[in-house]
């Protein structure tokens, strides 16, 4: 293209002026489950054991956690949440009171949910850990939550 220089200053300037124009914010506008910020906001994490880490045959199976994840965690919190595997080690009571006591190595999942701090909200991750422990017998889900500052 051979335009003379003041028109292809011309050029470049518009286009850069309708890129701008359509650029898009960094945060998220108009959805209120995933406002663009937060105020009273936690993050919580909770850490789930699916059984030995030597033996991955045995305890909670992929699909067994799946399943889990879709009847009892995603109603309460639908609007999002990640999930990593994690190792873990866990040192239980009966273990505690044996000399030399050794931890169990254990496969993990944690569950990652950052939500405004209610009572009903906290109600849904002690009604989660609750399900899980009467799935599994396990003593313990590991909870940590804290103040989260968010934008979507």
């Amino acid at each position: 293209m051979n335009l003379p220089r003041k028109h292809l200053l011309v050029l470049i300037a518009a286009s850069v002026l309708t890129v701008a124009a359509g650029a898009q914010s960094a945060t998220l506008a108009g959805d209120p489950a995933h406002p663009a910020t937060t105020q009273g906001w936690v993050d919580t994490r909770l850490y789930f054991g699916l059984g030995p880490a030597n033996a991955p045959h045995k305890g909670v199976t992929a699909a067994r956690w799946r399943a889990f994840l879709d009847q009892e965690v995603t109603p309460r919190f639908p609007a999002g949440l990640s999930v990593l595997d994690v190792y873990g080690q866990w040192l239980s009571k009966a273990q505690q009171t044996t000399p030399n006591p050794h931890p169990e190595r254990i496969r993990s999942k944690l569950l990652i949910i950052d939500y405004p701090a209610t009572p009903e909200n906290d109600a849904k991750v002690e009604a989660i850990r609750v399900a899980w422990k009467q799935l599994t017998g396990d003593q313990s889900v590991l909870k940590v939550t804290q103040p989260a500052g968010v934008s979507f």
